[in-house]
């Protein structure tokens, strides 16, 4: 059978290895480890196709311990119990170095079935996993490893894996093979940072053409399109990547840029999730812009209400409009501070007891007990205020919404400066 391009080019060494320069560049933490030969227990993080697994085969090869390999979505306990009774067997005296791919799919007994054999040396521990490793795997493990952080890779590097294939299938075939520059620029373009379905679509686009009356196999742009199809999105709606997009998506607006959060939202359209953005956005109205333009939640709102009535691919249309009016409206944050100030005290316990004249006096014998007696109707006055004391007396003074630096809200400080000034 056949082994796939990806499996029989995998990179032997370092320097093979695309990408990752962050972790396995000259000098860098991840690759003098590795010559060094001193393995710890390590946690391998990132998307898939990014090197993880042949990180973990190199490190294999350059180490006298027993190489064991299992994927976490298909062993169970006793495929670790397997492993650990080669612990005492000849051939194993240095230790054992287990390769656990998709940790993330073990179950908190079955992490803690290797903790014994982490702590005392017996086993060291390679994982990898394509979920955030702080959400996902215990943290008895956790602290027992350094987490890696492999990076998505930039279409670059996977044109040097891509161009490489290339090489290799050129070598093996007796066809002539011409495969275009443009045709090889959208693979790596298309396969969002993923070498594996980078070299999957190389293969594909040259078992799908025929060779000419010259036996020359001739890959062009069109056939890499017809390959690699839709760009797939890296997109999980339980996983951290849809926590990432949606952070993106609601710092884009906050930093006013409109270009960005609307192309966050179209990745979170395009995956069909179309209730994250409405509910970010409508936060987003009061939380990043609130009082510098109070209309914008008048506006959101309508807006989604719009989106919801129409639905997709219809919706994309108002709830681009929402992005767009918060990513170019003035900002302020005075809302959430006010609000959160607020749930601090009660939070804390400083609470205190309501004023006598703002308490309930609408019953019989209130005024017995001084409620409500000598509150001051702010209508009666001029302007509609009267100074009066609203908070209890430990926090009367507290102030928790402070004016926002912006016209809409510094207009409302400067009238009420005024009116408080003057019925002093």
């Amino acid at each position: 059978m056949n082994k796939p391009l990806a499996d029989t080019i995998r990179p032997k060494n370092i320097d093979e290895v695309v990408g990752q320069q962050h972790l396995l560049g000259q000098g860098k933490i991840l690759r003098n480890i590795i010559e060094n030969g001193k393995i710890s227990n390590m946690i391998f993080y990132g998307p898939s196709g990014t090197g993880k697994t042949t990180v973990a085969n190199i490190i294999a090869s350059k180490t006298d311990k027993k190489f064991f390999k299992l994927n976490a979505t298909t062993s169970s306990v006793s495929d670790i119990r397997d492993v650990v009774a080669e612990i005492d067997k000849l051939g194993s005296e240095q230790g054992i170095l287990l390769y656990l791919d998709e940790i993330q799919n073990f179950n908190k007994k079955q992490q803690q079935s290797l903790l014994e054999f982490i702590e005392n040396g017996d086993i060291t521990l390679i994982s990898s996993t394509t979920e955030n490793p702080y959400f996902y795997v215990y943290n008895a493990v956790l602290s027992r490893s350094t987490v890696f952080e492999f990076k998505q890779l930039n279409p670059q590097d996977i044109e040097i894996a891509v161009n490489r294939g290339i090489e290799y299938l050129k070598s093996t075939m007796p066809n002539e093979i011409v495969f275009e520059k443009e045709a090889v620029s959208h693979i790596a373009q298309m396969s969002n940072g993923d070498v594996r379905k980078a070299l999957n679509a190389v293969e594909m686009c040259l078992y799908s053409v025929l060779p000419d009356k010259d036996n020359k196999i001739t890959v062009t742009v069109e056939t890499a399109e017809m390959a690699s199809q839709k760009k797939a999105l890296t997109y999980d709606k339980l996983g951290d990547n849809h926590y990432d997009i949606l952070s993106a998506f609601q710092k884009s607006i906050r930093g006013s840029d409109a270009d960005a959060a609307l192309h966050y939202l179209a990745r979170l359209l395009s995956a069909g999730d179309m209730l994250s953005p409405i509910r970010r956005l409508m936060v987003i109205a009061s939380e990043d812009i609130g009082m510098a333009y109070p209309n914008a939640a008048v506006i959101v709102k309508s807006c989604v209400d719009s989106a919801l009535q129409l639905g997709l691919p219809e919706a994309r249309i108002p709830l681009a409009q929402a992005v767009i009016t918060l990513a170019t409206a003035p900002k302020s944050n005075s809302v959430v501070c006010a609000i959160d100030s607020a749930m601090a005290d009660i939070e804390s316990g400083n609470i205190g007891d309501i004023p006598d004249h703002l308490k309930d006096g609408h019953y019989g014998g209130a005024n017995k007990l001084g409620r409500a007696i000598g509150y001051k109707y702010p209508h009666d006055f001029d302007n509609n205020y009267v100074s009066q004391q609203y908070l209890p007396d430990n926090i009367k003074d507290r102030k928790y919404y402070q004016f926002g630096n912006n016209k809409n809200e510094q207009n409302a400080k400067q009238y009420w400066d005024n009116i408080k000034k003057g019925n002093k």
